[in-house]
């Protein structure tokens, strides 16, 4: 008689959380479309009529190569982050669990500050994702482009990370190295900035988050990279359920821990790479997103990871045309406001679950 875990019963709850799980991705989407209508209408002068645009040559050119690929690369760097998100708590069973967490952030930071000593802070034109270079730098390094700098540098950190934890297969040591690795690599990049004070000054489009230099081609490459990870990270999730019950129960189910942990870690680094090499770390979107999803419905990980992506490219275009708003006709450092709405809706869900847990 096959194990009782093996047995799937569909009822009427189950298809009732199904419904639901489809019904408010459906909803996510149509928001984000009209994010993205919005965002194509918000400019340094305030909110434009795109109809009137329409009528005026430089205004549409306006519209179509700056304002609307930025605001969906916003939303598709923030659905890599929430895809990202969502594989990293579900694999290190913790729900403080992000993106960052094996040194993806400091290895990028890092690759980052080393091309700029190399080719000269003064000689580039701050900004992630869109960094101009001299065309007199050094070709290799230029051909390179902070782009795919940060992107080495993100897999270089979890690949590290991997190499002191000899493997995937503890999690608690694969954790634990992540963590150390991102101390390491962070502490190299602050010498770096220390051996040349002006790539401080460069960095900061980097390390804060900037989505204005976002272009069609970093949108056609984000999306490129979205589509197959997250039906990989689907087609995984049911290794995540099986590690949510622990790793003894995963192994009793004869599923091979190691190779699917390594996807598993694959999927988390090239989400997180993409979205930091088009523009730079932006915090808690990767880490909210999830637990927003959980709290609308509750779900297996083959749904949870599709409306975390959903959220967190919704929540990541809102924070973009925030940034244009609040201050307008300045801006903000998206990773800013992100930050400091994460950190505080985190505040409030601890402060709700505190509540709920003296009340019991």
């Amino acid at each position: 008689m096959p194990p009782a875990c093996a047995v799937h019963v569909t009822t009427p709850a189950t298809v009732h959380g199904g419904t639901r799980v489809w019904a408010l991705a459906a909803g996510l989407l149509a928001l984000s479309l009209l994010g993205l209508a919005w965002g194509a209408s918000v400019g340094s002068t305030g909110v434009d009529s795109l109809l009137r645009a329409r009528h005026d040559p430089v205004a549409w050119q306006i519209v179509w190569d700056i304002r609307l690929p930025r605001t969906l690369g916003a939303w598709l760097a923030g659905a890599l982050l929430g895809l990202a998100g969502a594989v990293a708590q579900g694999l290190f069973r913790n729900p403080l669990a992000d993106p960052f967490l094996l040194g993806s952030a400091s290895g990028a930071a890092l690759a980052v500050a080393l091309v700029y000593a190399a080719l000269g802070a003064g000689s580039l034109v701050a900004g992630a994702g869109g960094v101009a270079l001299l065309q007199a730098a050094s070709p290799g390094l230029a051909r390179l482009g902070l782009t795919g700098a940060a992107f080495v540098g993100a897999l270089g950190g979890v690949l590290l990370a991997l190499v002191l934890a000899r493997g995937v297969q503890q999690t608690l040591r694969l954790l634990l190295a992540g963590v150390v690795v991102g101390f390491v690599l962070g502490a190299l990049r602050d010498l770096v900035q220390l051996a040349q004070p002006d790539v401080l000054q460069a960095m900061q489009g980097f390390t804060l988050g900037i989505t204005g230099m976002v272009g069609w081609g970093a949108c056609a490459l984000m999306a490129a990279v979205l589509a197959p990870l997250l039906l990989l990270a689907w087609a995984l999730a049911r290794v995540l359920d099986a590690l949510s019950l622990g790793e003894a129960t995963a192994k009793s189910l004869g599923l091979p821990l190691g190779p699917l942990r390594a996807l598993l870690i694959a999927v988390l680094a090239l989400a997180t790479g993409a979205a930091v090499a088009q523009t730079g770390l932006i915090g808690f979107v990767g880490l909210v997103a999830p637990h927003l999803a959980r709290a609308r419905a509750r779900s297996t990980h083959g749904p949870l990871v599709l409306l975390s992506a959903l959220v967190g490219g919704l929540l990541l275009m809102l924070a973009d045309i925030a940034a244009r708003l609040v201050i307008a006709p300045q801006e903000l450092p998206v990773g800013v406001l992100t930050a400091v709405l994460g950190g505080l809706y985190l505040l409030w869900l601890m402060h709700r679950r505190a509540g709920l847990g003296g009340g019991a």
